[in-house]
């Protein structure tokens, strides 16, 4: 995909917080609050642009965990990442309760992996709040989602329920300029089958008109393209090259957990497009 300098514009990175104990990435290092908080300074002082603080992992075949559990969580990470900076924070929830709880402690994005579908109050309660929201396309549940997923055109049908659910949320009074949309890499999909021509395929997301969230790190795509077997915290390489990738086809935001690795990979990157395209 050729570099352009529209393309060069910046991008924005969002770092990743679990506050869990079982994610697939960290394997719960940070569920303390303490170290949680400790962590997303450290990933504001690497020059991440926002936050994504979430209590309860999506990863396939996870457990749920209760909302007053997951509040229990995020919320002592939030107050006080707040305490300490105003960087935006999205609260990486399912559950309307979480979303709220969060937002009245400082965040002001809710990032929800089913598009606001897991309750029925949750449209509702996305416009009540006022926050921006990132809407993800997801097969089932993170507990049954790897479970053969279908599809006839990856792409095409990812981007019709992107449109859908963008149109159901201003439907319930979220704001247009308010909603962000997640192709939702990994989530009920085949790790090449369906990631590849997914992302092969950014622009048709990128031009529903909303700002796209692209979350490729660490992905076990990228273990499988590289061979196999490679664990979570060896994908460095290749979540760049998914960053990248997803800058080229015009997306907003990356959310990442090597905040200062894609910082720099897209300084440069953005500095050549400049370079070869000067105004």
């Amino acid at each position: 995909m050729a570099t352009t300098k529209a393309a060069a514009a910046a991008v924005r990175v969002m770092g990743v917080v679990n506050v869990t104990p079982d994610s697939f990435s960290d394997g719960g290092r940070h569920l303390d609050p303490e170290a949680a908080a400790a962590h997303a300074r450290r990933l504001i002082a690497e020059g991440a642009d926002m936050l994504d603080i979430g209590g309860e992992s999506t990863r396939p075949g996870a457990a749920p965990v209760s909302a007053a559990e997951e509040i229990a969580r995020v919320v002592p990470v939030i107050e006080a990442v707040r305490a300490a900076s105003a960087l935006p924070i999205s609260i990486d929830t399912m559950k309307p309760a979480v979303a709220r709880a969060a937002v009245a402690a400082g965040a002001g994005m809710w990032n929800d992996v089913t598009a606001l579908r897991h309750a029925p109050q949750s449209l509702a309660l996305a416009a009540e709040l006022g926050c921006e929201v990132v809407l993800m396309h997801m097969l089932g549940e993170p507990g049954t989602m790897q479970a053969a997923p279908r599809y006839d055109d990856v792409v095409a049908e990812v981007a019709e329920f992107l449109a859908d659910r963008a149109a159901a949320a201003m439907a319930a009074g979220v704001r247009r300029e308010r909603i962000w949309l997640d192709p939702g890499i990994g989530f009920g999909k085949h790790m090449l089958r369906h990631n590849l021509p997914l992302l092969a395929g950014l622009r048709r997301i990128t031009a529903l008109g909303f700002p796209v969230l692209l979350g490729v790190s660490r992905k076990s795509f990228i273990s499988a393209v590289d061979g196999g077997g490679v664990a979570a915290d060896r994908r460095l390489g290749g979540s760049i090259a998914g960053a990248l990738w997803g800058a080229a086809a015009g997306v907003a935001a990356v959310r990442v957990h090597d905040v200062r690795e894609t910082v720099q990979a897209l300084r440069v990157w953005q500095a050549l497009g400049e370079a070869a395209w000067p105004s």
